[in-house]
């Protein structure tokens, strides 16, 4: 798949749970509800920094946004692990 043709699938998306189905990414419902807008503003910058050439770089745009929504919720004067976060690498 090539940069112009990820760049199309993803403007093709009409809500961030195409997206987060598409690229194979699990998600809570009740998370995606309550923080919709500050996710994808996250993803579209992630987007705008490096456009993706392949599938994998788009999704790991995805994921890197998710990933930084869900820990910017924990308490930042803990060390509380990143709960909940299907995706999230750094547990």
């Amino acid at each position: 798949m090539s940069q112009i043709d990820i760049q199309q699938k993803i403007e093709s998306f009409t809500c961030i749970e195409e997206a987060l189905h598409y690229f194979d990414i699990g998600f809570d419902s009740q998370f995606i509800e309550e923080y919709r807008t500050q996710l994808v503003k996250r993803f579209n910058g992630y987007l705008l920094l490096s456009r993706p050439d392949d599938w994998f770089s788009a999704r790991r745009a995805l994921k890197n946004a998710y990933c930084y929504v869900q820990r910017s919720r924990l308490d930042k004067y803990t060390r509380s692990a990143c709960r909940g976060c299907t995706s999230c690498q750094r547990r």
